[in-house]
């Protein structure tokens, strides 16, 4: 299909740069000098990652001053994704070194994450207005556990200061409400513009300007700003279509970079044990008489009958302490009835928690999830078409109505309040029991806002 993998590998190499946005693309020499773990590749594959991931975090790229920034920000994001080698948290905060750790880093992300694919939705050129909505499951949830037992586990035993906590959850909610009301404030301008430009459209199914095209109205020598966006993002989507083409090539020779691992991996053992071998000492070991050697066998033997003689009475009385527990709770255990009563209880608790997951389940089958077109129709409009300010999504046919979106977010939010009340709850009652085994402390609640 190729013409040999030696000639393609490049092609796939400049295929991939290619298709990465245009202010982060790295030389394909880059590749090639992180394979054998040059160190002058080592800060451009940094800069590299933090440049792709903060578009996709962030929707941005602001450079800051040190390169320390830059790595710490990557080691975040990617220990948030699940990036599990411990030698790549190990990597020392100058840059210095470690081309070959980044490079499986980001040859990890193109396919845990998708990394193009993501980067391409990212950066798309969007003509019309549009919005994320998701209604879908959340399946990220149950990963946290796996993330908390990789390689940052040293970083996470330390103790962190309870104020810091509380001054970085003052922080975050600040900034939710700020996110918020400038969201309030796009969807005013929103609402003013679809609806000043009702009925301008060619498209009758649309019938309003977005906002880019309203700019295009207004400013008409941006049309060439615009089209210069169009066609750098149409080259971009062709190297990606030739990357996908050659991307098996690529993962043939990222094989080749992981035995260059192992090998320079058992070339420092090797070298290890060599260095253990010679010091050790090589001559001169004292040779033990007979006498003697009966003499610490009697010893030893004095020590196994004294140890076994210990170990006897730790047992007897481990076995007492046991047998004496055991007594005591069957003495606290509940009779009969209150057995009875406490396993219907928790039989009903199960049922209601059952009903609810199976009306949770049925609900969240057919969740939304993606980027909607927004499209604005006035009540007349709705009342023939069937639908009000209504999120369309491509192709035409799969309209969803605002109020409908609206209603499954206020149900997820009732029920992500119920969670929260009992975690609450169960907070609470972990609280009374450690209070109620202080002595001389008086615990004084929180003011309640």
């Amino acid at each position: 299909m190729w013409r040999g993998r030696a000639g393609a590998l490049p092609a796939a190499i400049g295929a991939l740069c290619r298709a990465l946005p245009p202010g982060s693309r790295p030389a394909p020499e880059t590749f090639r000098l992180a394979k054998f773990d040059r160190p002058e590749a080592s800060l451009q594959i940094w800069r590299l990652l933090y440049s792709l991931l903060k578009q996709i975090h962030d929707g941005g790229w602001t450079d800051p001053d040190t390169i320390g920034t830059q790595i710490r920000f990557v080691k975040s994001v990617l220990w948030y994704y699940g990036y599990g080698r411990p030698e790549f948290y190990q990597l020392p905060s100058d840059g210095s070194q470690g081309s070959r750790e980044l490079l499986l880093a980001f040859s990890w992300l193109l396919n845990r994450i998708s990394l193009l694919e993501r980067l391409l939705t990212v950066n798309r050129v969007k003509i019309g207005d549009e919005a994320s909505v998701c209604t879908c499951e959340d399946n990220n949830s149950n990963s946290w556990k796996d993330r908390t037992e990789i390689a940052l586990e040293p970083c996470l035993k330390r103790e962190v200061d309870v104020r810091y906590l509380q001054w970085l959850t003052g922080r975050l909610q600040f900034q939710w409400r700020s996110l918020h009301v400038d969201h309030q404030e796009q969807c005013k301008l929103l609402h003013k513009i679809h609806s000043y430009t009702s009925g301008c459209h060619m498209d009758q199914t649309i019938g309003h300007f977005s906002v880019t095209e309203t700019d295009l109205i207004r400013q008409p020598d941006s049309y060439k700003q615009l089209l210069q966006l169009l066609e750098s993002e149409t080259s971009q989507l062709e190297a990606f279509l030739e990357w996908k083409r050659l991307e098996p090539v690529y993962w043939h020779w990222m094989e080749t970079v992981l035995d260059t691992l192992d090998e320079d991996g058992n070339t420092f053992k090797s070298e290890d044990v060599c260095k253990e071998k010679n010091t050790l000492p090589n001559t001169n070991l004292c040779c033990h008489s007979a006498s003697n050697i009966i003499g610490e066998i009697d010893k030893l033997t004095k020590d196994l009958v004294t140890l076994r003689d210990g170990l006897h009475e730790l047992v007897t009385c481990k076995k007492s302490a046991w047998y004496e527990k055991v007594k005591s709770r069957e003495r606290t255990l509940p009779d009969e009835r209150e057995f009875c009563v406490a396993v219907r209880t928790i039989t009903e608790a199960v049922k209601l928690k059952l009903s609810d997951l199976k009306c949770h389940c049925a609900h969240k089958k057919n969740g939304m999830h993606g980027l909607y077109r927004l499209v604005f129709k006035d009540k007349h409009s709705a009342s023939k078409t069937g639908f009000l300010s209504s999120v369309l999504k491509e192709p035409i046919t799969n309209v969803v109505n605002a109020t409908e979106v609206i209603s499954e977010l206020k149900m997820e939010e009732a029920t992500l309040k119920r969670e929260l009340k009992r975690l609450q709850e169960e907070c609470r009652h972990k609280l009374d029991e450690i209070a109620d085994g202080l002595v001389g402390v008086i615990c004084i609640p929180p003011m309640k806002r």
